[in-house]
């Protein structure tokens, strides 16, 4: 992070800031938020930087910028110097000059975090091989529309599959909201320390399990993701 205006991962914030932007999101959602229409002067500019395949990341942020008052720009490897192996450096410099926040969805980590060491404006990660930020404020959003009546705090969450990208960012969820956060993975495929991690893997109130019957029971909610990643097709049949 460079002085903490980047969205990069979950256990960034503490509880309480991960609480008020979940909070403010659901304002959006029901529509009580108070948003003032921005005059044409003041229109911000997202830029959406995608080396990975999307449907729902980008609709969701082009859709969100917008009915912001705001617009999005979508640049992909194809339509862009980065497909012509511009460092991302060099891209950070120039979009910093035109537009007022960056996202980025790619596979390498270390990509986002030099975008984001170089860039002048907030860069939102929107997905990384280590970790899916957005993808887990939207869950809990709706863990929240489940049960209502519950505090964060109060959940027990259920992680049956391999140890990716997406459950690296439910257990920094887990760690900062206190929530139980309970996995189960096959041998060979759980979730590994990597040099990003801030806090272990079993820290706080995550617990692993080998029997996904233990990992499920009394939970109230059981979340997975697809047993082959994008990049990993031809390991399709093995992880079956």
């Amino acid at each position: 992070m460079s002085g903490g205006r980047h969205f990069i991962s979950l256990d960034q914030f503490d509880n309480t800031t991960l609480k008020r932007l979940l909070s403010r999101a659901e304002e959006h959602r029901l529509g009580t938020a108070k948003v003032r229409a921005m005059t044409s002067s003041e229109r911000k500019l997202l830029a959406m930087i995608f080396t990975k395949a999307s449907t729902r990341t980008r609709v969701s942020f082009e859709a969100a910028i917008l009915q912001l008052g705001g617009h999005a720009i979508t640049l992909t490897e194809k339509d862009s110097q980065i497909g012509r192996g511009e460092p991302i450096e060099d891209t950070a410099r120039v979009l910093s000059g035109y537009v007022d926040a960056i996202m980025i969805r790619t596979g390498s980590h270390d990509t986002l975090l030099s975008l984001a060491e170089t860039a002048t404006v907030p860069v939102i990660n929107g997905l990384t091989d280590f970790n899916h930020p957005c993808q887990i404020l939207a869950d809990l959003i709706t863990c929240k529309m489940a049960f209502s009546h519950l505090d964060y705090q109060d959940l027990r969450v259920a992680w049956i599959g391999d140890g990716n990208n997406v459950l690296r960012s439910w257990v920094h969820a887990a760690q900062v909201l206190g929530f139980q956060l309970r996995i189960a993975s096959p041998a060979g495929y759980v979730l590994e320390e990597s040099k990003y991690a801030r806090n272990s893997i079993n820290a706080g109130h995550v617990t692993c399990y080998t029997d996904p019957r233990k990992a499920v029971e009394s939970a109230h909610v059981v979340t997975t993701d697809v047993w082959a990643s994008m990049g990993q097709e031809q390991e399709r049949q093995q992880r079956l």
